[in-house]
């Protein structure tokens, strides 16, 4: 398959117009062999990569199932969103080892038709703050266990790329050098002083859960987290952009002060793609209105959004320059997660997970693994 036309999105962040040609599931070199598509008048850009979301669809990664699998990564390609590393809860080791289990069966399978790349999972509890839970359940919030972690890296194959820690609690420095060269560690439901967030990158995190949401505020006196990781260079920090969980020019603000470093999440949990209603999380009931889900307590827990439409909230609402947003959720979480020699961006050799759409973000056409969905 050949591209012409279009305004290509580069690994630069800047956009070209030049042909794509894929061939075998992957970008390959330019060719006049296979069929032609004219994207004339349309942007090219990678497919999305979503490194924190929970479920969609009526279905929850922690179901732990092939159905649950398939249904969720069914709709995420359906959406432009090509490579997944869905989240986990907070629960205990036997329910997560399920889920470990499933992936890793899922993985295992090989390419599913219609479904995005699993690439790697969220491990976002149990070693969070039992005081800054925020949606996750109290009742299953445990210490940093390193032996726990490793059973279920082992059971999974290796698909945690992600394992999130409150870094104030006992035994979670150690924790965070233990595994900081074998997974990235995300500062996460934390109560965390600037000192102890500092010293959990010194330890060796990397980046920070959903940025504002579950941390203490930035603040002159006590800047904390935000502070904290806004100090070094080599720290990434996940952002909601649905409309609710971040006010417009808090993403603004967010791009300004870390730019290059920001990972666009959409935390999305079961009821995306559905009506409003009364949906699960974590074991506990989710109602939903619009982009709203929260606890009966009126936290709020997850999003309804897809990550591709977090990225039109972005730019269309937020007014985040489109190169800044397109970087946040395609390539920067690629490297997140250890997976940008395959996904992230349009390069010879990578997969070819590609979307063509308009000056609106409205979809023309998506390209999974080389085929047209």
């Amino acid at each position: 398959m050949r591209i012409v036309g279009a305004r290509v999105f580069t690994p630069e962040g800047r956009f070209e117009r030049r042909d794509v040609c894929m061939a075998d599931g992957r970008f390959a070199e330019a060719s006049a062999d296979g069929a032609t598509y004219d994207a004339a008048g349309l942007m090219a850009i990678p497919g999305l990569v979503d490194v924190h979301f929970h479920g969609a669809m009526g279905q929850d990664f922690c179901n732990g199932t092939d159905e649950a699998i398939r249904t969720i990564a069914s709709y995420e390609a359906s959406q432009g969103v090509l490579a997944i590393c869905p989240a986990t809860m907070t629960y205990p080791e036997e329910k997560l080892a399920g889920i470990a289990d499933a992936a890793a069966a899922w993985v295992a399978g090989g390419a599913h038709e219609g479904c995005a790349d699993l690439v790697g999972i969220n491990m976002e509890g149990p070693f969070i703050s039992p005081n800054r839970v925020g949606a996750q359940n109290p009742a299953y919030v445990q210490p940093c266990n390193l032996g726990m972690y490793r059973r279920l890296q082992e059971r999974s194959g290796g698909l945690f790329k992600l394992v999130d820690v409150a870094p104030e609690e006992p035994g979670a420095l150690e924790f965070i050098a233990a595994v900081s060269d074998e997974v990235t560690v995300s500062v996460a439901h934390t109560c965390a002083s600037f000192d102890q967030a500092a010293a959990a990158f010194a330890a060796g995190a990397r980046q920070c859960t959903h940025l504002w949401n579950a941390m203490p505020p930035l603040h002159h006196r006590d800047p904390g987290v935000i502070g904290a990781a806004a100090d070094r260079d080599d720290v990434r920090v996940e952002l909601i952009c649905d409309g609710v969980h971040i006010h417009p020019a808090a993403i603004r603000l967010t791009f300004a002060l870390f730019a290059g470093r920001v990972v666009m999440i959409a935390d999305s949990m079961e009821a995306t793609g559905l009506a409003d209603g009364t949906y699960s999380l974590g074991g506990q009931q989710v109602f939903v209105k619009g982009n709203l889900a929260t606890l009966e307590s009126g936290t709020i827990a997850g999003s309804a959004t897809n990550l591709f439409d977090c990225l039109r909230y972005a730019v269309r609402e937020a007014r985040v320059p489109l190169e800044q947003a397109l970087e946040a959720s395609t390539i920067a979480p690629a490297r997140a997660i250890g997976v940008d020699d395959a996904y992230g961006s349009i390069e010879q050799g990578k997969v070819a997970n590609l979307v063509l759409v308009d000056d609106d973000l409205d979809i023309h056409a998506i390209f999974l693994r080389g085929e047209m969905l």
